[in-house]
């Protein structure tokens, strides 16, 4: 099967009603991101961190998988797929996408602020104050603004490995995940899908489709299936 390595963002969980904060003028159901989603707001005030973290976790498992998620699953039909999301929510693997890396980390799971590798699942309210077994305090498994992406190294062979990349609902500016669209092999079939194509300077063989993720990937599932790669 050929390698098919695709990028998703914020674009593709909107459609099952997560919000994003670039779509909220910087906020995320009223929080600036600089009081909730930095080292320095964790260190300032972990109750207010685990307050708003708790309430995106309740939102994502309130949340369902929709037609854009559950496309990519069935493509794993056709193709050996491999899906490298900056989200945090899990609404892949519940559409039943088997390999899925996430760059920014996952909210439903918490890891001990002195050791990244001391990793437990949460799918219920973290309480302030809680320890992990080496003493430290539990943070949410997410990577925050002004932290390092150590799971970009991961994802840099991937990207290298494909015979087809697509990209589904991300505006390309948050970096490192933005630059992996110029670690693609040069000539290899690209698209992008999103309401508003982003920008992609270098990308050869490069379909897009503005279309929002749902609609945009019903018309890629068809181009693929029914095309020769």
């Amino acid at each position: 099967m050929k390698k098919l390595i695709i990028l998703t963002g914020a674009g593709i969980s909107a459609e099952s009603g997560l919000r994003t904060f670039r779509d909220s003028d910087g906020l995320w159901e009223g929080y600036d991101i600089e009081e909730v989603a930095t080292p320095r707001a964790w260190r300032r005030d972990p109750a207010l961190v685990l307050e708003f973290y708790n309430m995106r976790r309740r939102n994502v498992m309130d949340a369902r998988p929709n037609k854009a998620h559950q496309l990519l699953a069935d493509l794993q039909d056709y193709f050996d797929v491999q899906i490298i999301t900056q989200n945090i929510d899990d609404l892949h693997e519940r559409a039943g996408s088997r390999k899925v890396l996430h760059l920014h980390g996952e909210i439903l799971k918490m890891r001990s602020e002195m050791d990244p590798g001391l990793v437990r699942e949460i799918h219920e309210d973290m309480p302030p104050g809680a320890l992990a077994p080496d003493g430290a305090p539990w943070r949410p498994d997410i990577v925050w603004f002004e932290e390092p992406v150590p799971r970009i190294a991961e994802a840099v062979p991937l990207v290298r490995s494909a015979d087809i990349f697509v990209v589904v609902g991300t505006s390309l500016v948050v970096y490192p995940a933005a630059g992996l669209v110029n670690e693609t092999p040069y000539g290899i079939p690209t698209f992008i899908i999103d309401k508003k194509i982003p920008y992609a300077q270098g990308l050869s063989n490069l379909t897009a489709i503005e279309a929002p993720a749902t609609e945009g990937m019903a018309e890629l599932f068809e181009i693929l299936v029914q095309g020769k790669f």
